[in-house]
């Protein structure tokens, strides 16, 4: 019988989570403009390939399609009535994917809103609209709800609590720091890990950012913050840069599988890719740690 992920997260080795979905989506042939949310009920087959993709490749845990998937989010596509249907038809595709053997990830990324008092979103409204998203999340059979992508420090509390609040599921979430190691609104790698681990959340850490170095300095400052935290690392494949009107990231699979290795060492339970990381690179990745 596999361990839930609680006892997975306990028990020795690293867990491989899978790389980027926007950017494979967009090389699927996602029309721009069009929601990658709206695949889940549009192009199933195409999010099934998806997450074979990575499972093919070595992924214990894949992200379901849902990055945007808040009601505040699909409003924008006058999806937001559809806000349940979307996030429990994904959570089933990646289900049938990943199967009972391996973890299914309900991902929940930042609303596009800033918080009070610098934009419009008032907390306790935060709140609710995240856990809108993960009870559907949980209701579609998810294994755990996975924050990530976030800048703002109340924002993400706000999913955590929301996440809380509705499931019993664990809950992981991961900020990005893009700007001199900081996230956009500020917030400082010590500051997050302290923040979160105080909540009970089951690991946290970083996704995204700018390098794979500045993702071993954020591991390294989160480590020593917080020793005993369960941390998480899912950097990009680099920065991107447009060739001949195509977007190229220029890290490839031999240097993320190097960095994966370092952060592994550093402790890092949970690694994968962002922005970027293909297959291809979460080969490497498994192969390596």
């Amino acid at each position: 019988m596999r361990l839930t992920f609680r006892e997975r997260l306990a028990a020795p080795g690293t867990i491989v989570a899978d790389g980027a979905t926007g950017s494979m989506m967009m090389a699927a042939g996602l029309p721009g403009g069009t929601p990658p949310e709206q695949w889940n009920l549009e192009a199933p087959k195409a999010i099934i390939a998806l997450h074979n993709a990575y499972l093919e490749a070595g992924a214990e845990l894949v992200l379901t399609n849902t990055f945007g998937g808040t009601p505040l989010k699909l409003e924008s596509f006058d999806l937001h009535d559809r806000t349940e249907e979307i996030n429990q038809r994904a959570v089933e595709l990646a289900r049938q994917a990943a199967g009972q053997d391996r973890y299914v990830a309900g991902d929940i990324g930042p609303t596009g809103l800033l918080m009070q008092p610098f934009g419009p979103l008032v907390y306790e409204t935060a709140v609710e609209i995240f856990a809108r998203q993960a009870a559907a999340l949980e209701k579609g059979g998810a294994d755990l709800v996975w924050i990530e992508t976030m800048s703002s420090l109340d924002e993400a509390q706000a999913a955590v609590r929301g996440a809380m609040q509705a499931t019993k599921l664990p809950v992981v979430v991961t900020m990005s720091f893009d700007h001199h190691r900081r996230t956009q609104m500020g917030v400082k790698p010590a500051q997050a890990v302290k923040t979160f681990w105080d909540m009970g959340v089951a690991a946290t850490g970083a996704n995204c950012g700018k390098s794979l170095e500045d993702m071993e300095a954020i591991i390294q400052e989160m480590r020593q913050a917080v020793p005993q935290a369960v941390l998480v690392a899912k950097p990009n494949a680099g920065l991107p840069r447009l060739v001949d009107l195509k977007t190229v990231y220029d890290t490839g699979p031999e240097e993320m599988a190097n960095f994966a290795r370092r952060f592994v060492e550093l402790g890092v339970k949970i690694v994968g890719g962002c922005c970027g990381s293909t297959p291809e690179h979460l080969t490497a990745i498994a192969a390596a740690v």
